[in-house]
């Protein structure tokens, strides 16, 4: 993985998938290690972020490294004209690993061919979010013990959103049912549905959340994202299409988590936060030795 880009959640093998797992759970051992000292990652969120921004300079604290970048492009030479090719040229030569947020999908790809050092991508608008999606498959791996004949259920917006479409290309190397229940203008595209055929992988689409609910393994709930939508109309009429509350839970697998990449707004109701099926703010943890894995096994020095 040495010098290897991230952008994609498809640049690692099942394999390398692994062993980000295996190094995440000995960085959650001993989070605290030196084996950063001299590096510097810079860290560029050209749209609003905490979780991910946070655990990502957590991580590389936590290992003795360096971080520069920027929260805000506003704030930046960005403000003034300057175009993404010139930002990544220029940043490029002051670290040694870059972590890219941007709203535009394809900008992730479009960095990695400019820039002289590896691009982790952390979120290219509705298109991917890998970093998430290992710390995503941390957590189903520590609550399940196992990646392998999972029954995944992945509720609200399937058509935006990106830790949906990672997660999936990600678990379709695991032997996993999936259920998608959204709302029909926030269908799974179809894009996703023919690789699952491809791989010959079973999978249920509806709309009723309550049906199948015992069956589930993980219940992935996502929000509505307002930002994708163009249409202020169409974003009211869905927005509160799924609200998960504690009653809905009973009956379900002892062992069933229900996860959320985050933030939340109201499609889990707080109700089900001190549920032992919630796993979601367990699951944020998780993401500050995940992301000591990445980098560490990018930069070579695990």
């Amino acid at each position: 993985m040495k010098n290897k880009n991230l952008v994609s959640i498809t640049d690692f093998s099942k394999e390398e998938y692994l062993r980000i797992l295996e190094l995440a759970a000995e960085f959650e051992m001993k989070p605290r290690q030196d084996i950063l000292r001299g590096y510097v990652i810079s860290t560029l969120f050209f749209e609003p972020s905490t979780r991910t921004r946070l655990s990502f300079e957590t991580a590389i604290n936590g290992l003795g490294g360096r971080v520069i970048g920027f929260t805000d492009s506003g704030a930046t030479s960005t403000a003034k004209g300057e175009t993404l090719y010139d930002t990544i040229k220029m940043v490029s030569n002051y670290a040694d690993l870059i972590v890219m947020r941007h709203p535009l999908e394809g900008s992730a790809k479009l960095a990695s061919e400019i820039s002289s050092v590896p691009i982790v991508n952390a979120g290219d608008g509705a298109n991917q979010h890998p970093t998430q999606t290992l710390l995503d498959m941390y957590s189903i791996q520590k609550t399940q013990g196992t990646l392998d004949g999972l029954k995944i259920f992945m509720v609200g917006d399937l058509k935006y959103g990106r830790t949906v479409h990672s997660l999936l290309m990600a678990m379709s190397r695991f032997n996993t049912t999936f259920y998608f229940i959204s709302p029909e203008e926030l269908m799974l595209p179809a894009v996703y549905k023919l690789h699952l055929d491809k791989m010959g992988l079973e999978y249920h689409e509806g709309k009723d959340l309550a049906e199948f609910l015992p069956e589930a393994d993980i219940i992935y709930m996502t929000r509505v994202q307002q930002e994708r939508f163009t249409d202020p109309i169409e974003y009211e009429r869905v927005k509160n299409a799924y609200v998960l509350r504690r009653n809905m839970l009973e009956g379900t697998r002892e062992t069933m988590k229900v996860l959320h990449p985050l933030p939340r707004v109201n499609e889990i109701h707080t109700d089900v936060d001190d549920s032992p099926h919630a796993y979601y703010f367990q699951q944020a943890r998780n993401g500050v030795f995940v992301r000591m894995a990445i980098l560490s096994a990018i930069l070579g020095v695990k």
